[in-house]
């Protein structure tokens, strides 16, 4: 099997476990009348947690200590993957459901492709461009109509920063895969960030009982979500070059909302169907015309 599909393959496994996220966010977090985790909590304590597992297991594997220049790179990744992305995420689903949250999911292939094609010198044409941007003004748009009132909501603007964050992450642990071993990478990552993700998270613990069920998104968003996934996408991007595999994510959106029909009970409203399928189109489309 050739390195591009493998790529393709690696990447499409990483986008499957990824498209849970989003509803398992929403399954830990507290809500009113649902002893669950803060959002705080959730971002820092699943950094934590994966780090100290990434620690055993670089030690296991005889991981080399990365380059001072690369320490720079892996921090600003971490930025992205451990610290925005699921802050954001776990802030804003506080007063959205996951299925609004995966459509504006929607803008983080077109993110991902776009920052690949500037920080990775990875070229695409115009009409992939133009595609790129009616795919975000979909996301707007949608935002939009499902906003209260007719207009846009605080989470609305958290996810896209989510999605801006995820991106970042995403491109710049890619190009780091470049140098290191891809699952070196992430696990580097975390364990720089252990000085910062232990004690938040020991500071905003929960002080109260919480639902089993919310722990149990906890440990998956913890070890899953923050760490395993890694290893497919950072090594898949690496294989078949990070603006194709980042497309994959096109299936995303519509993954997270099929997992949270059964996860939350929530239901597929046509607005969000129809949002979905057009992001999903614009999406493959920018894929035929790179």
């Amino acid at each position: 099997m050739s390195d591009s599909n493998k790529g393709f393959l690696l990447g499409l496994l990483g986008v499957a476990l990824f498209a849970l996220t989003t509803p398992v966010t929403k399954l830990a977090t507290a809500t009113a009348g649902f002893n669950g985790l803060s959002p705080v909590f959730i971002t820092f304590g699943r950094a934590a947690a994966a780090g100290l597992l990434a620690i055993i297991y670089l030690r296991v594997v005889g991981a080399p200590v990365p380059l001072r220049r690369q320490i720079i790179p892996l921090l600003l990744a971490g930025m992205g993957i451990v610290i925005g992305f699921p802050l954001f995420m776990g802030l804003a689903v506080q007063y959205v459901d996951a299925m609004h949250a995966a459509v504006i999911a929607g803008a983080l292939p077109l993110g991902t492709a776009m920052l690949t094609a500037l920080w990775m010198r990875e070229r695409a044409s115009m009409p992939f461009w133009l595609l790129a941007v009616l795919g975000f003004l979909l996301v707007l748009l949608y935002a939009w109509l499902e906003g209260g009132e007719g207009g846009f909501v605080l989470a609305d603007g958290l996810l896209l920063l989510a999605m801006a964050s995820a991106s970042i992450g995403y491109v710049l642990g890619a190009r780091m895969s470049l140098e290191m071993k891809p699952e070196h990478v992430v696990s580097w990552i975390l364990v720089l960030y252990l000085p910062l993700t232990m004690p938040v998270a020991y500071a905003f613990r929960p002080t109260a009982t919480v639902e089993p069920v919310a722990w149990a998104g906890f440990a998956y968003v913890a070890i899953i979500s923050m760490w395993l996934g890694f290893f497919a996408w950072y090594r898949g991007m690496a294989l078949g070059g990070a603006l194709r595999v980042s497309q994959v994510q096109l299936i995303q959106p519509f993954l997270s909302m099929l997992f949270a029909i059964p996860l939350l009970g929530e239901r597929l409203t046509p607005l969000s169907g129809f949002f979905c399928l057009a992001i999903i189109a614009t999406v493959a489309l920018s894929r035929k015309v790179k």
